[in-house]
């Protein structure tokens, strides 16, 4: 076969995939008008990342309103809950030390982990602010310590008075930019562990 005839082939069946993998995308997004107003189709274009909680014992309720919270006020990327037994990008584990998380963003096919810590819990601290915290390290945000409580991402530096469970204007902004395009799910999240001690 000539070439020319295999060079075809093979940008027909990459356009195929790459039709099939925008298709499947979409119809795993949520749908609908978004708290913000935002079309149907905008909302379809968003990265969807699955967690799972199971391992997660008496966080639940948390990691709902953290989750919640994300969804609310970002729309390139939203977290669903994963089937039991399947695979999720974020993996979510109530332990008994300090939260800590792996730092994204993390893409469509990569895991990430979560610990949800009581000692935390034990020394004053929010449940929500935590989960909705360490799922913002998921999503590629770092800790802005010492920051107010206004900043989510300023984790125990706000103190153990402060709930505040929603990112700020400009973590919202780094989300969206991470998230913003294909070329932008191609690269590779940061990796680190992020231990949230104070």
């Amino acid at each position: 076969m000539p070439l020319g005839t295999w060079l075809k082939a093979g940008a027909s069946a990459a356009a195929l995939v790459l039709a099939t993998a925008g298709a499947a995308t979409a119809a795993t997004a949520p749908s609908g008008e978004s708290s913000a107003g935002e079309s149907s189709a905008a909302r379809a274009a968003a990265v969807t990342l699955r967690y799972d909680d199971s391992r997660a014992a008496g966080w639940e309720s948390a990691i709902a309103a953290g989750v919640a919270s994300w969804n609310a006020n970002v729309s390139n990327v939203q977290l669903v809950e994963a089937a039991p037994g399947a695979t999720a990008e974020i993996v979510i584990v109530a332990t008994t030390g300090w939260p800590q998380a792996t730092l994204g963003p993390v893409r469509p096919g990569r895991q990430v982990r979560v610990e949800l810590g009581s000692q935390a819990v034990d020394q004053g601290y929010n449940k929500t602010r935590i989960a909705a915290h360490e799922l913002g390290h998921s999503l590629g945000l770092p800790d802005t310590k010492p920051g107010p409580c206004s900043q989510l991402m300023s984790g125990s530096s706000a103190g153990t008075a402060c709930t505040n469970a929603t990112p700020n204007a400009t973590e919202r902004s780094r989300v969206q930019s991470a998230y913003a395009s294909a070329i932008a799910a191609l690269a590779p999240a940061d990796g680190r562990v992020l231990v949230d001690a104070p």
